[in-house]
C-alpha cells in the first residue's frame, strides 16, 4: 500500500530535513576543529550528539530514497538547495574523514614508538629461569609485551 503525502507534509519534511542538514554540519564542524586542535576530550564529548543527528539524518534520507517521485515533483529552486546544502555537508564529510583517519594514524604511531621503547628497556634487564632452576640472562628478544589501549 502506497503512503499519499500532501504538500505542505513534503514542505515539512523539507524543512526538517534541512534543519537535520544544518545541524550536522555545525556539529562536524565542531568535530573537525576539535581535530584540529588534537582535543580529544571534546571530539569524545561530541559523539552522542553526532550519533542522535547521524540516526535522524539516515531516516530522512530514507524517507527520500522511498519518496523520490516527491522529490521530483519539486520546484527546481528548491532542488538546488537541496543539493547546495547537502554538497556542502559532503565536503565537511570528506574533511571530516581526513582528519579521523590522520589522528587514529598520529595516535597509532605514539603508541607504537612508546612500546617499541617500553620494549627496549625491557629486553636488557629481562630474565628468565634457566635450566637448573636458577635466574639466568637469556636471549631475550622474544620476551612478550602487552598494552592496553582506549580511544
Amino acid at each position: 500500500m502506497t503512503e499519499t503525502i500532501s504538500q505542505n507534509d513534503m514542505k515539512k519534511k523539507i524543512e526538517d530535513y534541512v534543519d537535520v542538514i544544518t545541524q550536522f554540519m555545525a556539529l562536524i564542524q565542531q568535530e573537525n576543529e576539535a581535530l584540529r586542535a588534537y582535543n580529544v576530550i571534546k571530539v569524545s564529548d561530541l559523539y552522542p550528539q553526532k550519533a542522535k543527528i547521524v540516526a535522524a539524518y539516515r531516516n530522512m534520507v530514507a524517507f527520500f530514497i522511498k519518496n523520490q517521485h516527491l522529490l521530483n515533483a519539486m520546484p527546481s529552486e528548491e532542488k538546488e538547495n537541496l543539493k547546495k546544502i547537502s554538497a556542502d555537508l559532503d565536503a565537511l564529510l570528506q574533511e571530516n574523514n581526513v582528519l579521523l583517519k590522520t589522528r587514529m594514524e598520529t595516535s597509532e604511531s605514539v603508541i607504537g614508538s612508546i612500546v617499541n621503547a617500553a620494549k627496549v628497556s625491557t629486553k636488557t634487564s629481562a630474565t628468565s629461569y634457566g635450566a637448573h632452576g636458577q635466574f639466568a640472562k637469556v636471549d631475550n628478544h622474544h620476551s612478550s609485551m602487552a598494552i592496553n589501549s582506549t580511544f
